[in-house]
């Protein structure tokens, strides 16, 4: 194992879930998601020896990000402008969570959030879902702070109107402002 591997899991297995979160909603494929985790792990475990002190998710979560785009720009342009399937990322599970998430609301908010642009997309997961603060946003998506809160003003701003467009009242009724 290469110098500092031990180090390297304390760093990087706590976080594995945010990683492949993050991954899957950027690359929008659970399977690519996976190779595209596993590969910034790779990364992750070659570089520990120069992590500084810090937040070792927001370290990581960058190394994730990079990763993804660096995957996606390997892609065929037309694979970046695929289609959303909400079957893809719907879990199948009977129980009552993953019920929920079957709902009409929960798919209605899946579809607007795909249908944000990537970085608008990005700044929500990592805000909303991955519970980062706004410097650790910063440091992940390596833009400047005010960057950060503007984008995720229009982002929420445009998901806002995306499921007041196509949403029924259950989908209006948590989002009035």
């Amino acid at each position: 194992m290469p110098a500092g591997g031990g180090r390297a899991d304390e760093i990087v297995l706590p976080h594995l879930d945010a990683a492949y979160n993050l991954a899957r909603w950027l690359v929008r494929n659970p399977h690519d998601a996976e190779d595209v985790v596993q590969e910034a792990c790779l990364r992750a475990v070659r570089f520990a020896g120069g992590y500084r002190e810090g937040n070792p998710r927001a370290w990581l979560l960058r190394i994730v990000r990079n990763t993804a785009y660096s995957f996606l720009e390997k892609r065929r342009p037309e694979d970046l402008a695929e289609e959303f399937d909400e079957l893809l990322y719907v879990p199948e599970c009977a129980d009552a969570e993953m019920e929920l998430l079957r709902s009409a609301e929960s798919q209605a908010l899946q579809v607007a959030l795909e249908g944000l642009p990537v970085r608008f997309r990005e700044a929500l997961i990592l805000r909303e879902l991955e519970g980062l603060s706004y410097k650790e946003i910063s440091e992940v998506m390596e833009i400047p702070m005010g960057t950060v809160m503007s984008s995720l003003a229009r982002a929420r701003e445009q998901l806002r109107e995306r499921l007041l467009r196509g949403g029924g009242k259950e989908v209006r009724r948590g989002l009035r402002k």
